[in-house]
């Protein structure tokens, strides 16, 4: 029987041909990037800081001495912040003291939910693609990792298949909405749907909603604000990608007390606490007036605009995205079917860095992605413009 480890997610080639711990191909690209000089796209971060006035209440919390272990389920402050973020957004209503916990980012907040929730005999369903920290945590969990199929060229849910993985046996549903890889943003009646049929197989809804003020026209729907789905319902979200600070790691969870409770149990023995000073400058974030939302939500879609003009002119067919950091391109239009092949020469190709949608896919799922690219926009203009310029030669260095 093979370890826990060896039971992660197996599209994030963590394991070698030979079965021993291998190097994700997310490593490998960008080892590649680095060495060739090329402009890594494959990296979901941004290439430069979130707001000044959030750094400067973080440093001026490190100043007063906020330095030692925060409250295991997070600062009041930051609680309280979150709780007025959920009511003003969306019109939830979550208690900061019994609803709310604060954690090492989403991707904690999600392990502490999976780890919680499901176990051995259970199945935990994602969409696929799945971002590639979901296989990991419900392979450390014990658990059967069902998906069912996002279908291009809107990687909307196949609604039959959907309804086919669903069974006795499905203790919890993972969404990522607004969807990392692909950049899908989920309609009303997708989500209505998925709540209709958690609720039928009384599985609990793990909403993964860290790219909730990124979307690029669709509004982005919370599906604990829809009929049903509040008391079955787990959601998490992070500053990482709304403020541009991925590396200070604060998220949290939201959602009934007893899922909370059951979350915060686990959330104790993995970092039990953690970024005291910066809880309370994000909690100055989240009370950011209106326009600072929207903002940033235009800012990113014109770095979109930018790269996909330059997967256009690579004769690249650019497959829209609504949200996120990303957009997907499908190298069948210059007849390559291999995009994970293409993604290791392009470095030194090109001078541009980008990651095969392949790899956030079990082996069916990454049969219908093979000739898909994931490209990340949340990067500098000029480093955007630049990227698109060395795209703009791929048919012809082919």
């Amino acid at each position: 029987m093979s370890a826990p480890w060896q039971r992660t997610a197996r599209g994030a080639n963590l394991l070698a041909a030979d079965g021993s711990l291998g190097v994700t191909i997310f490593e490998e690209i960008t080892t590649l990037a680095t060495h060739t000089g090329a402009i890594n796209l494959g990296q979901g971060f941004p290439d430069e800081d979130g707001p000044e006035a959030i750094k400067d209440a973080a440093r001026a919390a490190i100043a007063a001495g906020a330095n030692q272990y925060a409250p295991g389920k997070g600062t009041a402050e930051l609680r309280a912040a979150v709780a007025a973020h959920q009511e003003r957004f969306y019109s939830l209503t979550p208690d900061p003291d019994t609803e709310i916990i604060i954690s090492t980012g989403a991707t904690e907040a999600i392990a502490a939910a999976l780890l919680a929730l499901a176990g051995p005999g259970d199945e935990v369903l994602t969409f696929e693609p799945f971002y590639d920290s979901y296989g990991a945590i419900i392979g450390l969990s014990g658990a059967t990792h069902t998906t069912a199929p996002l279908l291009a060229p809107d990687f909307h849910p196949d609604m039959s298949a959907l309804e086919a993985a669903f069974t006795e046996r499905t203790r919890v549903v993972l969404v990522n909405n607004p969807h990392n890889p692909t950049g899908a943003v989920f309609p009303e009646a997708v989500l209505t749907r998925i709540v209709q049929l958690a609720t039928k197989y009384d599985a609990v809804i793990v909403t993964d909603e860290v790219y909730e003020h990124l979307t690029f026209g669709p509004r982005h729907i919370p599906i604990a604000t829809l009929p049903g789905a509040a008391g079955r319902t787990l959601t998490i979200s992070s500053a990482g990608k709304t403020f541009s600070f991925t590396g200070w790691k604060i998220g949290w969870l939201s959602g009934p007390a007893d899922l909370v409770a059951a979350a915060r149990t686990v959330k104790q023995f993995l970092t039990y606490s953690s970024g005291t000073p910066f809880q309370n400058a994000i909690a100055l974030g989240l009370g950011f007036d209106d326009d600072f939302y929207t903002g940033i939500a235009a800012t990113l879609a014109h770095k979109r605009d930018i790269l996909s003009d330059g997967l256009r002119a690579a004769g690249l067919e650019v497959l829209a995205s609504q949200g996120t950091y990303f957009v997907n391109a499908d190298t069948s239009a210059l007849g390559i079917t291999d995009a994970t092949a293409l993604a290791r020469r392009l470095p030194s190709l090109i001078g541009v860095a980008a990651i095969p949608v392949p790899v956030f896919c079990h082996p069916e799922g990454a049969e219908r992605t093979k000739s898909l690219l994931r490209f990340a926009f949340c990067k500098k203009v000029p480093l955007l413009e630049e990227a698109a310029a060395w795209l703009s030669t791929l048919r012809d260095r082919l």
